[in-house]
């Protein structure tokens, strides 16, 4: 087997486990946002705390060791737009409320059965390529060189400094994580962050230590689900004329994924949209993560874990935009199911 079909098949396989772990624990940051701003207790935010401890600790210690040079992720770039980034977080914080969810938690209510999701997904990818390679490119293209800056550091420091702020986020992380709550299925939900906190470190390490070749190697990245989810369907109308991609295995592993575990646990019901007004909002809901995702350079997974693993500044500010759009849009009616 080639080095390309090892990291193709571990994709799947990663994609595999995020599927059925996010079926069976409902992993996702806006429905941790959704407990956190309605006062509600739960763990699906301490979950999301959880994981980013997990991946900030892990892609620390596989960077720092060398087996992954995370300097070549898109997250580690040497300048970025100052104002697409908070832009295209605002845009899917904003969307990801609209379609109440983002877009790996589409693809696992795709596979249980949810057909709105699907709405979401395609409107998702379409305006993904829109954005990257479509009609809105050449307006991205001009905007960022009009705002583009290149800062003398663009993440913390190597060495000491960069140690000491990864061990006190972890740590801070981690007393939030493992804070108890009145109530809420605490073990279900830490265990879905954990596991998705070992899925970041093990996406850098397939593609950045078992991807590497000196004559073709695989682009090192973690998990993310903009782009991938365009190149998906892209790969699906175009197949012959296109290469499969570690984004695109991921993709079609958390479909796999979900639906197996969703089979197993009876879980597996076509439902479709409840009232008239529901897919208007799930088409805006999608094509602003789309269109938001591409400007920001990633998801809540994307950035909101991968990037900020990196301690990448551009990654906090994509981050954060995402939170604010985020609550900007969320209001207790609007985002129901």
């Amino acid at each position: 087997m080639s080095q390309l079909e090892l990291v193709l098949w571990a994709g799947l396989a990663i994609g595999v486990v995020f599927g059925a772990s996010g079926q069976i624990t409902g992993f996702c940051l806006h429905r941790g946002l959704k407990e956190y701003w309605s006062g509600r207790d739960g763990y699906k935010l301490h979950a999301f705390a959880l994981a980013l401890a997990i991946a900030v600790a892990g892609t620390h210690i596989i960077a720092s060791s060398g087996l992954v040079d995370i300097g070549q992720s898109v997250y580690m770039m040497p300048s970025f737009s100052w104002l697409l980034l908070p832009l295209g977080g605002l845009l899917f914080g904003y969307g990801m409320s609209l379609a109440n969810g983002c877009g790996a938690r589409a693809l696992v209510l795709l596979a249980q059965g949810n057909l709105r999701s699907l709405v979401v997904l395609l409107c998702l990818g379409i305006g993904a390529y829109m954005t990257l390679t479509g009609i809105f490119a050449p307006l991205r293209i001009y905007a960022a060189a009009l705002t583009t800056l290149s800062p003398a550091s663009i993440a913390v420091p190597e060495g000491l400094p960069r140690s000491l702020a990864v061990w006190t986020m972890v740590a801070a992380l981690m007393l939030f994580a493992l804070r108890p709550r009145a109530s809420g299925r605490r073990m279900r939900d830490l265990a879905g962050g954990a596991v998705t906190g070992i899925l970041i470190v093990a996406a850098w390490l397939v593609t950045g230590w078992l991807g590497a070749d000196d004559f073709d190697p695989t682009p090192v990245a973690s998990l993310s689900f903009v782009a991938p989810i365009g190149d998906t369907i892209q790969y699906s109308m175009i197949a012959t004329g296109m290469s499969l991609r570690f984004g695109i295995t991921v993709v079609l592993g958390v479909l796999a994924g979900s639906f197996l575990a969703a089979i197993a646990r009876s879980r597996f019901r076509v439902e479709g949209f409840e009232s008239s007004h529901q897919m208007p909002r799930y088409i805006m809901g999608g094509m602003l993560m789309g269109i938001g995702g591409s400007l920001a350079l990633g998801c809540s997974i994307g950035q909101g874990l991968s990037g900020l693993s990196t301690l990448a500044y551009s990654s906090m500010i994509s981050a954060f935009a995402i939170v604010i759009g985020s609550r900007i849009t969320w209001k207790p009616g609007l985002t129901a199911s």
